[in-house]
């Protein structure tokens, strides 16, 4: 039976639960770490202030592990639920400034097992639960800045804005959001203080290394994010179909937080002059950030895939049982802890499922076995280590993260020929017709790839 003051120690053993699980059924049932891991891996062996796909923070997180790791796929899968979990602390945070009673923080966080951004595909580091732990804390220290006023604050949600623009562009919506609720406030007849300024400015300052390397590199990283989205495909269609499709997908993802507080919540009339204060507050870090991502696909006809979506929900729990917190039947409370728990389970049993039985997803690509055949006729054949490995971020990815000595990575040295010296040991991945027609060293075909290796004899 619940007793009313256990209610955190519940939230910590769901965390470590949590944790858990999602360490260790990928750990266990994938043969090779996911693609965008081991992009980031790639792009982490040759630290940059960018790179052609995403701006850098995702890079720098895994080199930090591998760092400490190495090649120990465990400790990838554990980052990525070490960046859920700081989210989910963080809700409950916020959460507790919202609500006295602790089993509404408890439900709030709970109920976001129910959407498959925070287990079923939280396992894959990538540029999306990279966003995860700003995202969540830049929404505390903005209601903190705006309620307390503390300097500290201010800084603190300025850096990790930049923070988390720095993981994944599209954290400007939030950023957007962040900017309009502060406008609104002002409004309101709240008196402004220059000390308001200080995101903005701490922001700009974080963010311009960045900035200035896009200009140096002809702001190839934006251009890939619109590319993304097609929007240069023709066809006024796409201006109705694909913000169509994107409510649905949307409702879709919120299916299973629907179920969940059908549980123990009796809808009835609600009188929406309830919706005041925090209320508001919450209707706009939830709603501005998605309605945004709606508009952005009707001006442009964009594509809004379903992923990029990951950190926009993870206030969606706070904001339900704040609305309908009157209604909470907590005689049916029993209920809501079965259904999370029926989520909670089916979801890694799934995942664990669908992992040993498909055998031709990218975790079941043999890296490891593929890069001991490399490094084996390379000591054959050369007396120098592998320094470079050229090609695209799965194959040559996988090769940087898996052999003895850490190449870095790059995608092409065309434009940096002065890499290449008679002591550096290269490798090129690519297409088998042309590696084998130009290569100048030991060639090989690891299907589907071709294999060049240059070195000192």
């Amino acid at each position: 039976m619940l007793k009313k003051n256990n209610y955190e120690s519940l939230f910590y053993i769901f965390l470590l639960s949590h944790v858990i699980i999602w360490t260790a059924v990928p750990y266990l049932s994938n043969v090779n770490l996911p693609l965008d891991t081991i992009e980031a891996l790639a792009w982490g062996s040759n630290l940059s202030l960018g790179y052609q796909k995403h701006p850098p923070i995702s890079a720098f997180m895994v080199e930090f592990i591998y760092n400490f790791f190495g090649t120990q796929d465990w400790a990838y899968y554990l980052l990525s639920q070490i960046f859920v979990i700081i989210a989910f602390i963080y809700v409950w945070k916020f959460s507790n400034l919202i609500f006295r009673k602790k089993i509404y923080s408890l439900v709030s966080v709970l109920i976001l097992e129910g959407i498959f951004f925070y287990n079923f595909t939280s396992p894959e580091f990538n540029v999306n639960v990279c966003q995860l732990p700003f995202w969540a804390i830049v929404v505390y220290y903005t209601y903190q800045s705006l309620n307390n006023e503390r300097t500290s604050d201010l800084i603190l949600l300025g850096f990790f804005m930049a923070i988390g623009f720095l993981s994944k562009y599209l954290f400007i919506y939030l950023i957007v959001a962040v900017k309009i609720i502060f406008i609104l406030r002002l409004i309101e007849g709240k008196k402004f203080r220059f000390k308001f300024l200080l995101p903005g400015i701490i922001f700009l300052i974080i963010i311009l290394p960045h900035f200035i390397w896009l200009i140096q590199n002809n702001f190839v990283t934006v251009f890939y994010a619109f590319n993304r989205t097609g929007i240069a495909e023709t066809g006024v269609i796409n201006h109705f179909y694909n913000p169509f499709i994107f409510i649905i997908k949307q409702f879709g993802i919120l299916v299973p937080v629907f179920l969940m507080m059908l549980t123990f919540v009796k809808f009835n009339k609600k009188d929406l002059t309830y919706l005041k204060k925090d209320n508001y507050f919450l209707l706009y870090i939830n709603f501005i950030p998605v309605f945004l991502m709606l508009i952005t696909s009707i001006i442009f006809g964009a594509k809004i895939r379903t992923m990029w979506m990951t950190p926009f929900y993870l206030f969606i729990g706070v904001l339900l049982i704040q609305v309908f917190k009157d209604y909470l039947n907590f005689i049916n409370l029993k209920k809501f802890f079965v259904v999370f728990a029926i989520f909670f389970i089916i979801s890694p049993v799934s995942y664990f499922y669908i992992s040993i039985t498909n055998d031709f997803k990218r975790t079941d690509y043999p890296g490891k076995e593929i890069s001991d055949l490399v490094q084996r006729r390379w000591d054959r054949n050369f007396s120098n280590n592998i320094a470079i490995v050229i090609g695209d971020e799965w194959y040559a990815g996988n090769l940087s993260y898996h052999l003895e000595n850490r190449p870095r990575w790059y995608n092409t040295i065309e434009n940096d020929l002065s890499l290449i010296t008679s002591e550096t040991g290269v490798i090129y991945t690519g297409s088998p017709k042309i590696l084998k027609k130009f290569c100048p060293g030991i060639y090989g075909t690891i299907k589907p790839i071709g294999i060049c290796m240059i070195g000192s004899k």
